[in-house]
C-alpha cells in the first residue's frame, strides 16, 4: 500500500494532519504524520543547535522506519516550510521515494535557505535578527503567531475558527537555524515524480503558473516535465484544516500518477500574450527613448497622453519585453489613431518583492512623457493591466492635478496572500478612498481568475464603502488576457468601450 509521511510547516507538528491522515488510513493508505524536532516544545525551551539538517534528519528516520516496517510506495508530503527538509531527506533516499507532493509550498534550490522563500520581508528581518542576536549556535527562537497574525504566513480561507484556535494553542516557536541554513542537494530529488497541490485562496493557480511559463520563466520549465502533476484546491493555506478530506482525496489521486500537466512553452506556436491584437490599429510612428515607447499621432499642437503599464512579475530576460507585446503597442496605437499620445513602458517588476522598484521606473516613464513637447502635460491618463494592478495605489492616494484618469483592465487590486505582502503602500482598496473625483475606468472579464476577481471585488467594496465611483466594463465571457484570448466581437466592444471612456475624460 501507499504510505505517505507528512511533513508539516513552520510552527506546526503532527497535529496537523490528524483529520487528513484518518481519512487517508480509511481508504487503506498508511499515514505517517511527523513533528519535525524542536517543533513539539513550548517557547523558551527550544534547543540550541536545531537547524535544516536536524529535520532533514527527522524525516530520514521516519523513512527508514517505514520502509522497514512496509514494501509500500513511500510518497513524501511537505507543506509551505516542511518541503525543505522532505526534498533534502528524498535526495538522501531517493531509491526509495515513489513521488514527492509539494503542498502549497515551493521549489526549494540548492544553496539558498527556507528563508529565501518567505515573501515577507519584515519576517524576513526578523528571522536574521533573531540569529544574530542567538549567535553561532542558533539561539534564539520565532515566536509562533498570535491568533490573528497566521495571515502573514498565508491565507487562512476555510479554516473554521475551532480548528485556527487549536492551531495557535498548540504552535511552537521556530528555530531560525532551520530557516537560515541553506538546503543542499545532489540532483537525486529532482529526478522523482512529484505533485504540487496549489491552493487557489492562498494566491496560486494552475492558470497563473502557466502563464508565467508561456512568458519564458526558466525556473518553471522543470514544471512541465510529464512526471509533474498538479492538482488545485479552492481553500487557503492550511488545506489540512480547512478541507481535509478533500486533500486526502487529492494525495491518493497524486499517489496514482494522476494530475493536470502543465505545458511546456514550446508546445505552443505562439503563447497567448504574443498572439495578434484583437483590433485593426494605424501603424503610426513610434519613438523608442530608453524603456518608453511613444505612439504619435498626426497632430501640430501638444496631445494628451495615456500611458499603458504592464503587469507582472515576469522573468528578468524575457524577451520581447512587455512594450512590444500586440496588446500593449494595440493600445497604444489605438490611442494615437484617436488623437492622443500613447506610451508604453517596461519596468522592472521581477518579484512580488519589486514593486517599489516598478513604482519608481512607472512615476520616471510618466515624468518622461510629461516632459516630451508634443505631450499635453497636464492631460495624462494612466492605464494598467493584470499584475500592474498594486502600481495604481500611489496614483490613487495622492492623484495629482494632470492626471485626468486612471484605468485597469484585468487588474490584481490587492496583493495576494501568498505574496507576503500584509502590511504594504501596494494596496488600492486601501487608496482609493483618497482618490477624491479622478475618474476611474476598470475593465472586467467574466471568467477572470478566481484569486484575482476577489481582489477586484474587495477593491469596488472599498470604492463603494468611500463614495468612489468606478465606470466598470464588462466583458462576461472574456478571459485574463482577453485581447488576445478571445478575439469576439464582445471583446473589441469593451475595448472600444473603455478607450472611448478614457480619452473623453483627458479632452473634457
Amino acid at each position: 500500500m501507499t504510505e505517505f509521511i507528512l511533513v508539516p510547516g513552520v510552527f506546526t507538528g503532527a497535529h496537523v494532519w490528524q483529520d487528513t491522515a484518518g481519512r487517508l488510513t480509511a481508504k487503506g493508505a498508511g499515514a505517517h504524520p511527523v513533528t519535525l524536532t524542536g517543533l513539539d516544545a513550548p517557547s523558551g525551551t527550544v534547543s540550541p543547535g536545531i537547524d535544516l539538517e536536524t529535520h532533514i534528519a527527522d524525516v530520514l528516520t521516519v523513512i527508514d522506519a517505514v520502509r522497514a516496517a512496509s514494501g509500500g510506495d513511500i510518497v513524501l508530503v511537505g507543506h509551505d516550510y516542511g518541503i525543505h527538509p522532505v526534498l533534502g531527506a528524498a535526495d538522501r533516499r531517493a531509491e526509495h521515494i515513489a513521488r514527492i507532493v509539494h503542498l502549497d509550498a515551493g521549489m526549494p534550490q540548492d544553496g539558498l535557505p527556507a528563508l529565501a522563500a518567505v515573501p515577507d520581508p519584515s519576517l524576513r528581518a526578523l528571522v536574521a535578527d533573531l540569529a544574530a542576536t542567538g549567535g553561532a549556535e542558533g539561539a534564539g527562537e520565532l515566536p509562533p503567531p498570535a491568533p490573528g497574525e497566521w495571515q502573514r504566513w498565508g491565507s487562512t480561507a476555510g479554516v473554521p475558527d475551532a480548528a485556527l484556535h487549536r492551531l495557535t494553542a498548540l504552535a511552537a516557536p521556530q528555530p531560525p537555524a532551520t530557516l537560515l541554513q541553506p538546503l543542499r542537494l545532489t540532483g537525486a530529488a529532482a529526478a522523482l515524480p512529484a505533485t504540487g497541490v496549489l491552493c487557489t485562496g492562498n494566491g496560486a493557480s494552475l492558470d497563473m503558473l502557466q502563464m508565467r511559463l508561456d512568458f519564458g520563466d526558466r525556473a518553471l520549465r522543470a514544471l512541465a516535465d510529464a512526471r509533474v502533476t498538479f492538482f488545485e484546491l479552492p481553500t487557503g493555506h492550511w488545506p489540512m484544516l480547512s478541507c481535509p478530506a478533500e486533500l486526502a482525496e487529492v494525495l491518493l489521486r497524486a499517489a496514482a500518477g494522476e494530475g493536470h500537466r502543465l505545458k511546456p512553452a514550446g508546445d505552443v506556436q505562439l503563447p497567448p500574450h504574443l498572439r495578434p491584437f484583437l483590433l485593426d490599429v494605424p501603424e503610426l510612428p513610434r519613438e523608442r527613448t530608453g524603456n518608453v515607447d511613444l505612439y504619435l499621432p498626426v497632430a501640430r499642437e501638444p496631445r494628451p497622453a495615456v500611458v499603458f503599464v504592464h503587469g507582472g512579475p515576469l522573468p528578468a530576460d524575457a524577451r520581447p519585453t512587455p512594450r512590444d507585446w500586440p496588446t500593449l503597442t494595440g493600445y497604444a496605437r489605438y490611442a494615437a489613431g484617436q488623437g492622443m499620445v500613447g506610451a508604453t513602458l517596461d519596468h522592472r517588476l521581477y518579484d512580488v518583492a519589486d514593486y517599489p522598484r516598478a513604482a519608481a521606473d512607472v512615476a520616471a516613464a510618466v515624468e518622461r512623457v510629461r516632459a516630451d513637447p508634443r505631450v499635453d502635460a497636464d492631460r495624462i491618463a494612466l492605464w494598467f493591466f493584470s499584475g500592474g494592478g498594486p502600481l495604481t495605489a500611489d496614483w490613487l492616494g495622492a492623484p495629482p492635478s494632470w492626471l485626468r484618469c486612471l484605468a485597469a483592465t484585468y487588474p490584481i487590486l490587492a496583493p495576494l496572500p501568498n505574496w507576503g505582502m500584509t502590511d504594504t503602500r501596494f494596496h488600492p482598496g486601501a487608496a482609493v478612498a483618497r482618490a477624491g473625483t479622478l475618474p476611474l475606468v476598470l475593465t472586467r472579464p467574466g471568467r477572470e481568475l478566481p484569486e484575482i476577481a476577489a481582489t477586484v471585488e474587495e477593491f469596488l467594496a472599498a470604492a463603494k464603502d468611500s463614495g468612489t465611483h468606478v465606470e466598470v466594463v464588462d466583458v462576461p465571457h472574456g478571459r485574463h488576457g482577453f485581447e488576445t484570448l478571445d478575439p469576439t466581437e464582445e471583446s473589441r466592444q469593451a475595448v472600444h468601450h473603455a478607450m472611448r471612456s478614457v480619452l473623453a475624460h483627458l479632452t473634457a
